[in-house]
């Protein structure tokens, strides 16, 4: 995988910037194949993770360069679009609801559609069963097996939107034109919850699934993450393939691009107040807002002693610091870091496993310009990078009226 060290050079990589490891997302890939070859499963992209369409051909089986994904699930219209456009192979589709305007576009553009409430099935089963393609129509299921630790990462929490209760499921709409079942209960999760929550599904939905000819088990599953039991994992979906003779599909996000990227910044200022803080030129709000919303506090490289080290927890290495971004936000605060020199002006921080979720979720809040994005590899000795996009005044002009 390609060294983040020459995102230190200034005057190659713009600051800030996203850059994308080509090399890691290939990495990431061969194992999703992996699962694919042991299992049949089907794996699908899910672009509201990861959507930088200029890597797709390493992703996309249909485009026939390499890629093992057999396609991309959405969760809008304009996703399913550039699904359809630009990934090619199987575009599957899940809202919590659609407008009647998003359906008629969404009918000629996915392979399949998973509807939240049987009203909404009833609403559209008309609209979807004349489309000028044929579309594999299915129902998301709530098991209310909660695996997930934080309620707003969890789709089985209490009150949840999400998916239909067992007792609410009429008895026999599988007979109605539904041909599988969709459930989206992890995050960030091992196989160990994978198969919990298949124990849950099928005590609650065993009529059900025996009516279906696709199972689709969502994302949240942290397939490529170092410990991942592998093992557990095809056993569960050969379980559920074997017990209910569906087609399984899998929807990872993070898994795809996992550890597949940084974002690069620099340091702006350094300041003094309860405590040393530093102002680099991201922004937590507008570049990374899963750092407030999670939360969580990245992994930070910089140099020191001419080699690339990790910052500590406060108070583990010498200097200890407030990393803080650019927008007006009181709370707009990367976290605290400890390092073993004091942070100065121009000085470049290399923030890890950036490809996912950040890209698809900036924003220009305060009009701050969005970071450029990069595309990076090994050639041989050497990495090659390129910049792929830049923003400016334009963009952020062009998103309001």
């Amino acid at each position: 995988m390609a060294s983040p060290a020459f995102l230190l050079e200034g005057t190659t990589v713009p600051s800030p910037c996203f850059v994308v490891d080509l090399d890691a997302l290939r990495a990431n890939m061969a194992i999703l194949d992996g699962v694919q070859r042991r299992t049949g499963a089907r794996v699908l992209l899910a672009l509201k993770c990861f959507a930088a369409w200029r890597c797709f051909p390493l992703l996309s089986k249909a485009l026939g360069q390499g890629g093992p994904l057999w396609g991309t699930c959405a969760s809008s219209v304009d996703e399913a679009r550039l699904g359809r456009e630009d990934f090619a192979g199987e575009v599957h589709a899940f809202a919590a609801a659609w407008s009647e305007a998003e359906m008629q576009e969404l009918a000629g553009l996915v392979d399949a559609v998973s509807f939240n409430s049987p009203r909404q099935w009833e609403k559209f089963r008309a609209l979807v069963q004349k489309a000028p393609r044929p579309i594999e129509c299915g129902l998301r299921i709530n098991p209310e097996h909660s695996e997930g630790t934080v309620p707003m990462y969890d789709p089985c929490s209490p009150g949840s939107r999400l998916g239909i209760r067992r007792r609410h499921m009429p008895d026999g709409i599988m007979e109605t034109g539904i041909s599988g079942l969709h459930f989206h209960t992890l995050c960030e999760q091992g196989a160990d919850a994978l198969a919990r929550t298949v124990e849950a599904v099928e005590r609650q939905f065993a009529p059900f699934l025996e009516r279906c000819r696709w199972i689709n088990c969502g994302g949240g599953h942290h397939i490529t993450r170092k410990g991942y039991d592998l093992d557990l994992l095809c056993q569960t979906v050969c379980h559920l393939r074997d017990a209910w003779g569906a087609q399984i599909y899998l929807e990872p996000g993070e898994a795809c691009a996992l550890d597949a990227g940084w974002l690069v910044a620099t340091v702006l200022d350094a300041t003094q107040a309860d405590m040393p803080l530093v102002q680099i030129d991201a922004s937590a709000a507008c570049h990374m807002p899963d750092v407030l919303e999670m939360p969580y506090t990245p992994r930070i490289l910089y140099e020191h002693g001419g080699t690339l080290v990790h910052a500590g927890e406060p108070g583990e290495k010498r200097w200890t610091c407030r990393i803080g971004g650019k927008s007006c936000l009181a709370g707009d605060v990367v976290g605290e870091y400890s390092f073993e020199h004091e942070l100065a002006e121009g000085e470049r921080l290399i923030f890890e496993d950036m490809a996912i979720y950040s890209m698809v979720k900036t924003n220009t809040f305060n009009g701050l310009r969005l970071p450029g994005i990069g595309l990076a590899e090994n050639r041989g000795d050497a990495v090659d990078f390129r910049l792929v996009r830049e923003f400016g005044y334009g963009d952020f002009r062009t998103r309001l009226s």
